[in-house]
């Protein structure tokens, strides 16, 4: 894998009866320069011809289905059937802009590990989002930053690009796993870009913020519903720094070494990219009401986490990649002493003060 000059890149684009969208997405991602290597389009059971448009309007562009439901696997999929150098993350509806995927390889070459977009940056905006979304999002992004030790300006944007290498830290699940009988397995369905955002920080990556514009939708409605989704997120939030403080109670750390460095092997096959056992929600994860178009059914309620990061190595230092750095701060506390049954955190504060919960930590 190819991590400086001219990375080769894989542009993933869910998707769910889309089509007509697709029209005018398809060929403006093809339009970008430098080219992008490949266009993968991954289709959620469409009933529109989504399929068949893609193929219509950008016959080169592969298109797949998702081999289970949910955003989250349709993402899985198409990470997997990436060959690129670097993934963006590209949602179908035409709210992301084509032309900002040079800025965020620019930040992955420059030195980020994952580059994500804001749409609150400098630079950045947006013209469909109401006050209502706005301070809901910010309210998230607060909540966090306090967990996990981040400077995000913009939790709930699923613009984002990283390099391909690191979809064994992402841990999830195996596209080729079977469907449970009932529920989704954690992490297919709409929480993936939560959980994303989550696991990079935890994992200690150098992240960047890219400026975004988003657009409004081009043709449909929007699928988002802001109470049901943010309390989705929230949800999601704490489920994710549980599972962060189990890896760092299981001696794992909060820092994961950063594939390719010395003495850290590259990542293998595909097949390794992604958690080699299922695993579901637990009684922290989004409830069965939190359903979206690519959501046919509700969660799960039984599963177990997946295998933890690797052992740490070293502490990495943050450089800046351009755009805006957001650098990394000490969220966790050191396990508790052995033989312990739990330890209990002290009150937390985060920089403006506010008081947050979630003290106690698991043995």
């Amino acid at each position: 894998m190819q991590r400086s000059g001219n990375p080769r890149v894989s542009v993933v684009v869910p998707t769910r009866n889309e089509a007509r969208n697709l029209e005018v997405v398809l060929p403006a991602i093809a339009a970008v320069r430098p080219a992008v290597h490949e266009i993968i389009v991954v289709d959620g059971h469409s009933v529109d011809g989504s399929v068949e448009t893609a193929q219509r309007v950008l016959p080169w562009a592969k298109a797949i289905s998702q081999t289970r439901r949910g955003k989250g696997n349709a993402m899985a999929c198409g990470f997997a059937a990436a060959t690129g150098d670097v993934i963006v993350m590209f949602d179908a509806d035409g709210s992301a802009d084509p032309a900002e995927i040079p800025a965020f390889v620019s930040a992955l070459v420059a030195g980020a590990d994952f580059a994500k977009g804001s749409r609150f940056a400098p630079g950045g905006g947006s013209d469909d989002i109401t006050l209502l979304r706005r301070t809901g999002n910010a309210g998230l992004n607060g909540v966090a930053n306090a967990l996990f030790g981040t400077s995000y300006t913009d939790l709930c944007y699923g613009y984002n690009a990283f390099w391909a290498d690191l979809l064994p830290l992402l841990d999830l699940p195996d596209p080729q796993t079977p469907a449970p009988a009932e529920g989704m397995l954690w992490g297919d369905g709409f929480e993936i870009e939560t959980v994303l955002n989550c696991r990079v920080a935890a994992a200690g990556l150098r992240i960047t913020e890219v400026p975004s514009v988003e657009r409004q939708r081009i043709f449909g409605r929007t699928n988002l519903r802001t109470f049901t989704d943010g309390t989705r997120v929230l949800r999601t939030l704490a489920a994710e720094r549980r599972r962060a403080i189990r890896h760092r109670a299981a001696g794992a750390g909060r820092l994961a070494p950063r594939l390719g460095a010395v003495g850290v092997p590259a990542a293998g096959p595909r097949d390794r990219a992604f958690g080699s056992e299922s695993y579901g929600l637990d009684a922290s994860g989004p409830d069965a009401s939190g359903r979206g178009p690519h959501d046919a059914g509700p969660y799960g309620s039984d599963g177990s986490d997946a295998a933890g990061y690797p052992a740490e190595l070293d502490d990495p230092a943050f450089t800046p990649a351009g755009g805006i750095p957001v650098t990394p701060r000490e969220p966790l506390d050191a396990a508790g002493e052995t033989g312990a049954t739990r330890s209990v955190r002290p009150a937390n504060r985060d920089r403006s003060g506010v008081r947050y919960a979630l003290e106690e930590e698991p043995s």
